[in-house]
């Protein structure tokens, strides 16, 4: 674990900028003025790491250390000009929010781990870290949740931090583990773009009769 020792901040401060981005782009659709900009950019960015840190009980990351907030400060005031040609590469974007997706899950489940706690809530850790952000961002801006869409993101993030856990479980030292994690999460979140992927839903059926 120690190789991985400066890897949640370093990954927190470039998925905070990956994801202000998709938050900045709702806040563009949505016709903000540069305010709703800052606020969505920075809600997207740094929510999921917030509740994870709160959770664990440790310093909130970006509290010890502003770079975070700084950088989607930054991210919202360049997409509150540039909006109109992120959105034409807004098929692009996905696959660096999936990359981000991916190196934040480990990044996530790595800090649970390296706090001591069990292989069970390292994981949970991982995924909020990665989809907590996201889902603030559509609740705030009005759209339907990852939560509710049928594609495959959460999903991609729990296989990651699942393989990763494991492969730490099994003697993987701490790069193995982090790469092989990134590479399920990230391989599944693209397959699922790719082949429009999605597991499958619940369909209603009469209840039982008395």
């Amino acid at each position: 674990m120690s190789a991985l020792a400066s890897l949640p901040f370093v990954v927190d401060i470039a998925a905070a900028m990956v994801f202000a981005v998709t938050g900045a782009l709702v806040a563009s659709r949505k016709e903000m003025d540069i305010v709703g900009f800052v606020w969505l950019a920075i809600i997207t960015g740094v929510g999921g790491g917030t509740v994870r840190d709160l959770v664990l009980g440790a310093p909130v990351f970006w509290v010890e250390d502003a770079t975070p907030i700084v950088v989607c400060i930054a991210t919202a005031i360049v997409i509150h000009f540039t909006a109109h040609l992120a959105q034409s590469r807004y098929r692009l974007i996905l696959w660096f929010d999936a990359a981000g997706m991916a190196l934040v899950t480990i990044a996530g489940a790595a800090k649970a781990a390296q706090l001591g706690v069990g292989p069970v809530v390292a994981v949970a850790m991982g995924v909020v870290t990665a989809t907590v952000g996201g889902i603030l961002r559509d609740v705030l801006g009005q759209e339907p949740s990852v939560l509710l869409r049928r594609e495959i993101y959460v999903t991609a993030s729990l296989g990651g931090a699942i393989v990763y856990v494991a492969a730490l479980g099994a003697g993987a030292g701490g790069p193995v583990a982090a790469g092989v994690g990134m590479g399920t999460a990230f391989f599944l979140r693209c397959a699922a773009l790719h082949f429009s992927w999605s597991l499958p839903a619940y369909k209603a059926r009469p209840g039982r009769e008395q």
